[in-house]
């Protein structure tokens, strides 16, 4: 028997038992789209989770903070350490590993390190007209902020000049600004401030405890009262791109370049300390800025963990993605996990139902089965076509049921399309293979015990029972 006979024979039986063919298939149909929804929806849950982490940072990202509590980097057996501070070796104790220029030059020599860049943060008062704000300035280099893929309006730039301040306002800065006459935020009345940062002169005030003060009627150490700090019309460069409720890591903060930054609080805070900036005992300010913290970027996601790891080593502390994504991912995959298995319940007992109806045919096509044992029918060619009407019961039900699946999966997505889980099916073209396939195999599987007793069927007795 060909191989195109034994398909043209288990068509043909099929077809000749129409309704019972197709409540057969239904079954399948359905054990295919629900294991596919189900795992859709894990899967779903997990490109999520890995698009939110792209949104805050990505998964090649270390941000390294400095250790107050002290620390030191060992070299071997001299019991020698570098502290932040100096620069310079000197005894490993409970001196604050903090991060400077120094430091900055040891994190971005270490392996697998594609870019480091130091970051100081600040905070100043943003004023226009009746608006005012609180304004989280983050000073970054020109390499870091070139490199960080940053979505801009059209018309905007990078604050890429270190001898020019200029900010890059994120897209819900604006959602900040709050009218100093009523006292009243944007969450409070819905209405934006009617503020163009490319237009508008914007004026900054950095010394932010001075400005306070001399509203509030404060007096410095001399008894005098304190001088109203000046203010700054420091022009934007550009705005992110996205509306007042779209949240990213940068999106609430405003940008800007890192040497400039210094350059201005030098020029503010001459011969004063800095806020945020440590103070030697004696309360005088270091010659250096320190930062508040460093941007690393790994060359491969693989290559975080051994990088963060001798961040800590140098006694600094290092944060990553990488490090809560690993649970995220095993609780993603219990819930898949979970979820495929329900759909395979109903896959089974669709299973169950093609070796019922392959065991009915054979009850029924005894006649015929010991007319071809009896004509010289090889035994293998009667197992293959009974196991390829299995095969085809699966094929069938396989495709329908991925459409079904991805049908399912776009009502699914069309309902929660507003909400926080929009998109939480997702059907990767693979799961639609490995669906067809495994439909496929275990339609094989449900027929090949009743292929095997139609093949063991003794000819003689089949056409005596007949």
């Amino acid at each position: 028997m060909s191989f195109s006979d034994l398909l043209k024979m288990s068509l043909s039986s099929l077809w000749r038992r129409k309704l019972r063919t197709v409540l057969t298939v239904l079954g399948v149909v359905v054990g295919t789209a629900s294991i596919m929804v189900m795992i859709s929806l894990g899967l779903g849950l997990s490109k999520s989770n890995m698009e939110q982490i792209e949104q805050y940072g990505g998964l090649t990202t270390i941000t390294v903070y400095p250790n107050e509590n002290g620390g030191g980097m060992n070299y071997g057996g001299g019991g020698m350490a570098m502290t932040a501070e100096s620069g310079s070796s000197g005894s490993a104790g409970n001196e604050p590993i903090r991060i400077n220029d120094t430091m900055m030059e040891t994190l971005a020599a270490i392996d697998h390190v594609e870019l480091a860049s130091p970051v100081l943060s600040t905070s100043a008062i943003a004023k226009y007209g009746k608006w005012e704000a609180y304004l989280n300035i983050q000073g970054m280099s020109k390499e870091a902020l070139q490199k960080m893929n940053l979505e801009l309006t059209e018309g905007s730039e990078l604050p890429l000049s270190d001898s020019e301040l200029k900010f890059l306002y994120g897209n819900t800065v604006i959602t900040d600004f709050y009218d100093a006459k009523t006292n009243q935020y944007y969450w409070d009345t819905g209405q934006l401030a009617d503020i163009d940062y490319m237009k508008d002169p914007l004026f900054i005030i950095f010394d932010t405890d001075a400005y306070w003060n001399s509203k509030n009627g404060g007096t410095d150490e001399k008894g005098a009262p304190v001088a109203a700090p000046k203010k700054y019309l420091i022009p934007a460069c550009g705005v992110m791109a996205g509306t007042e409720n779209d949240y990213t890591e940068n999106s609430n903060s405003v940008l800007c370049d890192v040497e400039a930054l210094k350059m201005q609080l030098k020029k503010i805070y001459k011969g004063k300390a800095i806020p945020g900036q440590p103070t030697t005992k004696s309360g005088k300010p270091y010659k250096e800025i320190y930062y508040d913290s460093a941007y690393i970027r790994v060359d491969d996601m693989k290559n975080v963990k051994a990088v963060q790891q001798e961040i800590k080593n140098l006694g600094l502390q290092a944060n990553s993605n990488a490090e809560w994504m690993e649970q995220v991912q095993q609780s993603s995959r219990s819930i898949q996990a979970t979820l495929g298995g329900i759909g395979a319940v109903s896959l089974f007992v669709a299973a169950i139902g093609i070796a019922n109806t392959m065991m009915m045919s054979i009850y029924e096509r005894t006649k015929e089965i010991g007319v071809m044992k009896v004509l010289g029918c090889d035994m293998a060619a009667i197992r293959n076509m009974f196991l390829a009407e299995a095969g085809f019961i699966g094929l069938i039900g396989g495709v329908a049921g991925i459409v079904l699946s991805y049908m399912i999966s776009a009502i699914i997505n069309f309902v929660l399309r507003d909400s926080y889980y929009s998109n939480v099916s997702y059907i990767p073209p693979y799961l639609t293979l490995l669906a067809l396939i495994f439909a496929v195999v275990i339609g094989m599987v449900a027929g090949l015990f009743p292929a095997l007793r139609a093949m063991r069927l003794s000819p003689l007795a089949a056409i005596r029972n007949e």
